[in-house]
């Protein structure tokens, strides 16, 4: 059966429902933490993105099996004046890895922020991800670096 890559409705039962398996799936993972989410972040996950103008999510799915995620978060670029697209959460299951859905994937999302008239779509991560960090530079990301001499930008954050 093919591969389908569909946006999700927040309010669709089923959509809800796979997109926090997904998520969850994602977050128990070591490339995600390591640790389920909350019950309380479960449930108001999906009203929450809702709520929001500024998100995009798209489920890949085989037949009915949801079997990828990935949630987009648009923010603004100051130095080009427009909008860009972080991609927030990149999700496959494991028994579908290698199999060309992380790429349906970016590709969903590279389209939505074309559509948005955004200048670039950004991502995180990890170093030891490798997996990950092949498929993205397969699909064209690069290391962000304004100045080569000044070296590659580093993610960071605090908690509040």
């Amino acid at each position: 059966m093919p591969l389908q890559v569909l946006p999700v409705d927040y309010l669709n039962p089923a959509h809800r429902s796979a997109l926090v398996m997904l998520l969850d799936a994602y977050a128990q993972d070591p490339m995600g933490g390591g640790e389920a989410l909350a019950q309380d972040v479960k449930a108001r996950l999906c009203d929450d993105l809702a709520a929001r103008r500024d998100v995009a999510s798209f489920i890949a799915w085989l037949g009915d099996a949801p079997v990828g995620l990935v949630n987009c978060i648009e923010g603004y670029s100051t130095f080009k004046a427009r909008p860009l697209m972080n991609i927030h959460d990149i999700a496959v299951l494991p028994g579908h890895r290698g199999a060309g859905v992380g790429q349906a994937l970016l590709a969903a999302a590279e389209q939505h922020a074309k559509d948005r008239h955004c200048c670039k779509l950004t991502l995180e991560v990890l170093r030891g991800n490798t997996c990950a960090l092949k498929s993205y530079l397969g699909f064209g990301f690069e290391p962000y670096a304004l100045d080569p001499a000044a070296g590659q930008a580093s993610f960071m954050q605090k908690w509040l």
